[in-house]
């Protein structure tokens, strides 16, 4: 039996309905740091069902939640 699919920062961005590539990945987070205890899945810079999707797998612990914690340690600047 196969156990949960592991997910990727493309596969996240491809869900997400943004541009997956390397290059538009990195300039996605460049340009939309996080300030410091702003939370990922309330951000601004999310459609409706782009923050809806994010708040229901962080909250549910799904599969996407590790790439999606990825997503969000990339977007807060370094302390």
């Amino acid at each position: 039996m196969l156990g949960e699919p592991e997910y990727t920062m493309h596969q996240l961005f491809a869900q997400l309905g943004l541009d997956n590539s390397d290059e538009a990945i990195d300039e996605f987070i460049e340009k939309h740091q996080l300030a410091k205890g702003e939370e990922l899945t309330e951000a601004s810079i999310w459609s409706k069902q782009q923050c809806m999707f994010l708040q229901e797998e962080w909250k549910q612990d799904a599969a996407w939640v590790e790439v999606i914690d990825e997503l969000n340690v990339r977007m807060h600047p370094q302390a």
